[in-house]
């Protein structure tokens, strides 16, 4: 299979986060949100990341300025995902590669799920495959339109859906794995007639087919990889679950934590086997801790402070209670 491309799409506000900071750097257990999207990219093969930056530019180039597998592109107007995708072209054009197009504010991916939506393109030859979810909370997101033998039709966005389109469940997860070359073809076909006046991304599908050309969706993604964080309420969800793989990560390789309802590590914490993390622990994303240490309760572990492996002590931080 040839290398792949991930195009990340992160130029937009943080107009329902109620932020001055571009969404995509909310921080979720200590390390910018879109940090994660990268990851799944790079874990599903990607080998050159390009993202698209727009809002703020200047703080999302210097937060992900130390990846040296990520190259920018500019969206200076915001007209729509299909534009975003076009600012890319010169990143693109010697690429006859699969690509991937995901969004930064997604930071439950997997690697698998972007991986399976890839070895399905190469399997049926496909210009594209579209990852979809089910779900009966289905507000505000694009259907997935198929016909009466199930094959796929079109994506509809809400603003543009009829009655009957908005109660189909399907929805567009916004993860593609495309064909590079076909998608740059089909992006130069489709208009902004519809009622954002936007270039959308979901068009490039429908013309890909018109042209003779196999598309697929799949629903290969959970609801959970589907979660786009557009408020605060929403990066809470998705810290509760990104939490929730780091502790047990840390248990499945030997670490006990006593309740991990009232612990919260984040990122990049290394814990040494047979500590012991106890309630009302927090510990910072870069702090190394040994092995065989008692560590709580009530104890703030920063990344400056790391312990050495030997027999077992107790570590607690001063929390200014």
């Amino acid at each position: 299979m040839s290398s792949t491309i991930a195009v990340v799409l992160a130029a937009g506000r943080s107009t329902r986060m109620k932020s001055d900071v571009p969404k995509v750097l909310h921080p979720v257990c200590g390390r910018p949100m879109i940090e994660y999207v990268l990851d799944a990219a790079r874990s599903a093969g990607a080998t050159k990341l390009v993202v698209v930056v727009g809002h703020r530019a200047d703080l999302v180039r210097s937060a992900l300025s130390g990846h040296a597998d990520v190259v920018f592109a500019e969206q200076t107007e915001q007209k729509g995902t299909g534009h975003a995708v076009m600012m890319c072209e010169s990143a693109l054009a010697d690429h006859t590669g699969p690509m991937l197009i995901l969004a930064g504010d997604t930071p439950l991916l997997r690697g698998e799920s972007l991986q399976a939506l890839l070895h399905r393109r190469a399997e049926v030859q496909a210009a594209c495959v579209i990852g979809t979810a089910d779900t009966r909370n289905n507000e505000g997101l694009g259907r997935i339109v198929r016909d009466e033998q199930g094959h796929f039709l079109r994506i509809v966005e809400q603003k543009d859906a009829s009655p009957a389109e908005r109660l189909i469940t399907e929805i567009n997860t916004g993860c593609y794995a495309f064909s590079t070359p076909q998608l740059l073809q089909s992006l130069r076909s489709i208009r902004p007639n519809n009622s954002q006046g936007e270039y959308y991304l979901t068009d490039c599908p429908r013309v890909l087919m018109d042209a003779g050309n196999t598309v697929e969706a799949t629903c290969s993604l959970t609801l959970e990889e589907a979660l786009g964080v557009n408020t605060r309420s929403q990066l809470a969800d998705a810290r509760f679950s990104i939490q929730q793989r780091i502790l047990q990560k840390l248990m499945q390789d030997g670490v006990t934590i006593e309740d991990p309802a009232q612990t919260s590590i984040d990122f990049g914490v290394s814990i040494g086997r047979d500590t012991v993390i106890r309630p009302f622990t927090v510990i910072d994303r870069g702090a190394v801790i040994g092995e065989r240490e008692v560590v709580g309760p009530f104890a703030h572990i920063q990344a400056s402070e790391t312990t050495p492996s030997h027999s077992p002590r107790s570590l607690t931080t001063d929390t200014g209670r």
